[in-house]
């Protein structure tokens, strides 16, 4: 760890919230094939951001590093500085996480899958969401929100763990390789996914699809080099 008069490269300090080590059922029995079996998963402590990574975060990066701009990045729709940041690859949030570790003395990744869950999850075991089963057209201002573009991060109540937005808003970039198949063979505890593979997983919601809201259960993929603009992601620490 650096000490405080070592010179940083200047970066905004991410908020990241504890999440406790434990058993946790992973899946859907009612989900997608991908989402079966439901299976029992233990995952160590972590920290996982409260927050997506914003606009104004990814800023930083980019000033410092020099890094190629994400497409959307001077489209008014996308650019808030409280906005997560999109249309950012899977290497490119990698590269964040490596860049944020350097200049921060803090070791910073993508969450598993496993992880991903067991946050959004709160402790709650079964609810379809992260608030709970209320369906996502009941959730506060739903016909107003999410019309051009994601919102600004944190503007509603978070999970009973402090995380923001883990239902809405972006797709978010995880670690693992992608395989619908996984949940038969995953280990019960701390799997990190496939080996290999030609996607990279993602969880949460989407800002542009029909329903903005995705079950905590659900899985997506994408391959690791495509951009989008409903993609972004979050980052993980260890204790």
């Amino acid at each position: 760890m650096a000490s405080s008069k070592t010179p940083r490269i200047g970066f905004i300090e991410p908020v990241m919230r504890s999440i406790p080590e434990g058993w946790f059922w992973m899946g859907s029995a009612d989900g997608r094939d991908d989402e079966k079996p439901v299976h029992r998963v233990w995952v160590d402590a972590f920290k996982l951001a409260a927050y997506q990574v914003t606009n104004a975060e990814y800023a930083c990066f980019l000033e410092t590093t020099r890094h190629p701009k994400p497409p959307s990045w001077d489209d008014s729709n996308f650019n808030h500085p409280k906005q997560p940041v999109v249309a950012v690859s899977w290497l490119d949030a990698m590269a964040y996480c490596e860049w944020l570790s350097r200049a921060s003395g803090q070791r910073y990744r993508l969450p598993t899958e496993a992880e991903w869950e067991r946050a959004a999850r709160g402790g709650v075991e079964g609810s379809l969401y992260p608030w709970g089963d209320t369906q996502p057209e009941q959730v506060p201002d739903y016909a107003k929100r999410w019309k051009t573009g994601p919102e600004p991060v944190g503007l509603y109540s978070p999970n009973d763990y402090g995380l923001y937005n883990l239902g809405d808003n972006v797709h978010e970039w995880c670690a693992d390789w992608y395989d619908p198949a996984y949940y038969a063979v995953s280990p019960e505890r701390n799997p990190q996914g496939p080996p290999t593979g030609s996607r990279r997983a993602s969880r949460g919601g989407s800002w542009r699809h029909h329903i903005k809201v995705t079950r905590t259960a659900a899985r997506s993929s994408i391959p690791p080099e495509f951009k989008y603009a409903d993609y972004g992601f979050r980052i993980a620490a260890k204790t």
